[in-house]
């Protein structure tokens, strides 16, 4: 997405075929920095990393139970991108948002931050941009019924 300016829209029920919903311009977003949008009374962590990809995940630290993991570091762990959590410490899996540290939180619930899919859209278009599922995934067209 070299050049244009883009707009990132988020999934708000993955899989069920939920609407899309746009939140930010792509250019908005820091390499290496979180930020927290909120889409349906949700809040969710979005980060776009030094490559480029982005990544939409639960602003909630299950762990904590305060929403800062929008505030994390990314980094990674072997061919996996994180974020670490910035309270105490655990790895969350980015496409995933499996917890790398734990399996379970402290009220024995599954450590794990939901994900949403994020798919990349010129502004003011009407024609789709490309999805990448559900979370930094390579990037493929998608294309809007005529």
């Amino acid at each position: 997405m070299t050049g244009s300016l883009v707009e990132i829209e988020i999934e708000i029920e993955p899989g069920a075929g939920g609407p899309w919903r746009a939140v930010c311009a792509y250019h908005d977003l820091l390499p290496g920095r979180g930020t927290a949008v909120l889409v349906d009374g949700r809040q969710i962590a979005l980060f776009r990393d030094r490559g480029g990809e982005v990544y939409a995940v639960g602003n909630r630290d299950p762990f904590s139970g305060a929403h800062v993991i929008s505030r994390g570091l990314l980094g990674s762990r072997g061919a996996t991108p994180v974020v670490v959590s910035p309270m105490y410490k655990q790895a969350f899996d980015l496409r995933t948002g499996a917890c790398l540290d734990e399996p379970a939180g402290p009220g024995g619930e599954p450590a794990a931050l939901p994900v949403w899919r994020v798919r990349l859209t010129p502004p003011a278009s009407g024609c789709a941009g490309d999805v990448a599922p559900p979370n930094g995934g390579a990037h493929r067209p998608e294309t809007t019924p005529s």
